[in-house]
């Protein structure tokens, strides 16, 4: 029997990280975005839910 597939989370960067704290910068290079419109698609997990709670003013789930 096939395993489920897992959910995935999409993300898109809409702020920039300029002139925010280094754990913030930290944490978008962590999720995987660099730049404005930038875009990342990651699996549904408490840490990655936690990492875009932590920066949520700067991103976007998208549908």
């Amino acid at each position: 029997m096939a395993k489920a597939a897992a959910k995935t989370i999409k993300l898109e960067q809409i702020a920039s990280a300029n002139r925010k704290p280094a754990a913030q910068e930290a944490t978008l290079i962590g999720l995987g975005l660099n730049k404005i419109r930038a875009t990342s698609e990651l699996e549904d997990t408490p840490a990655v839910r936690g990492m875009i709670r932590k920066v949520q003013h700067l991103v976007r789930v998208v549908e």
